[in-house]
């Protein structure tokens, strides 16, 4: 009898779902918040889901000067329009972005490095954080967990200074 009372609650639970779902009832406008609900079961779910893809990945280290240097201009590149950087804000278009890409000023201290490449490497579904395997190889992704996981040690200002200093070369096109 258990397993039938079992078998009909979970019956009844997908029902609810498919009806929930099919009624068009959730609001998916990017110009309003997601619920406290919502968050919290997206965010749970990435980071369980990051923690688990990422338990063999093993970090390179210690990291270079070099590294950062070159996870420097990468972030520079790819990243940084999004995410901001200490003295860099966002760019105004990331506003519409629901959820908001989180500045990553404080990533080390909520990821391990091998988490950082799993997430950079993979993307992570519905946050816009497109997955960077296809145009980044390996080593351009441990560059960029070098500079993040420096990038908590930089004096305010440092940021600035290393894009007016001029350490990236231009990209292919300019």
């Amino acid at each position: 009898m258990l397993l039938a009372d079992w078998a009909l609650g979970l019956g009844l639970v997908l029902v609810c779902a498919a009806l929930f779902i099919r009624s068009g009832a959730f609001d998916v406008a990017a110009s309003k918040p997601h619920s406290l609900l919502t968050y919290w079961i997206t965010q749970a779910t990435m980071t369980h889901s990051v923690k688990l893809h990422a338990r063999d990945i093993a970090a390179p280290t210690p990291f270079t000067a070099g590294q950062v240097i070159a996870g420097f201009c990468a972030y520079e590149t790819h990243c940084v329009m999004c995410h901001g950087a200490p003295s860099v804000a966002r760019q105004p278009w990331v506003n519409g972005m629901t959820p908001d890409p989180p500045y990553l000023i404080d990533a080390p201290q909520r990821w391990r490095p091998a988490e950082l490449f799993w997430i950079i490497r993979h993307g992570v579904k519905m946050t816009a954080m497109p997955a960077w395997e296809a145009s980044m190889s390996d080593r351009e992704t441990w560059n960029v967990v070098a500079f993040l996981e420096a990038a908590p040690n930089r004096q305010p200002g440092l940021y600035t200074k290393m894009r007016q200093a001029g350490l990236c070369p231009p990209a292919s096109g300019q």
